[in-house]
């Protein structure tokens, strides 16, 4: 029993995992909900649930203000970051544009495309849901060309130590076999 417990503490040492970490929001009643934070383990997918989530909340009819508030409870950090800003914001009356105005540096890409998209929905005044789906569809195929990038670096770097321990292999035990075998038969019958 002493030796699983110190395997398991020496893999979560070497995997860096903290398990008690937790993040507080709040929803829009006032009420306080704690979720645990991964860190570490950044979901590609997450970003693009989150957008479906924001979509089917406008589709629905919900107030943008409601529909960023309930997305805002599964999305990643820097997302949700973003989405609780906009939700409180426009709960309290802000116009659209100061609401998903630019917060501040620490952003990722999706919650940079969710602010360009909403301030210009909000100029234009054309639906956010359609653009939002749009935004789950293309993180959903950004992280597929990342999953199969990691995947072909994976087989040119699985392929170079394969091939410099076989190919050895197989010269001394496939080649070199024939061509003594070979050589033996044309310096015994002779060159004539």
């Amino acid at each position: 029993m002493t030796l699983a417990a110190t395997l398991l503490a020496l893999a979560l040492l070497l995997t860096g995992r903290e398990g008690g970490a937790r993040m507080a929001t709040w929803r829009s009643t006032g009420e306080r909900i704690d979720r645990p934070v991964r860190l570490g383990s950044a979901d590609p997918l997450a970003a693009a649930s989150t957008f479906d989530v924001l979509s089917a909340c406008l589709i629905s009819g919900m107030a943008v203000s409601s529909a960023a508030s309930a997305a805002a409870l599964s999305a990643p950090p820097g997302l949700a970051r973003v989405l609780t800003r906009a939700a409180d914001m426009l709960a309290l009356g802000a116009d659209a544009a100061t609401a998903w105005s630019d917060p501040g540096p620490p952003l990722d890409d999706h919650a940079r495309a969710l602010l360009r998209l909403a301030r210009r929905s909000a100029e234009s005044g054309t639906a956010l849901a359609q653009g939002v789906a749009e935004l789950a569809a293309e993180s959903r195929s950004d992280a597929a060309d990342a999953a199969k990038s990691t995947a072909e670096r994976a087989a040119v770097l699985i392929a170079a130590p394969l091939g410099i321990c076989y190919l050895p292999a197989f010269l001394c035990l496939g080649i070199v076999p024939v061509v003594v075998g070979l050589a033996g038969d044309v310096l015994q019958s002779g060159l004539w």
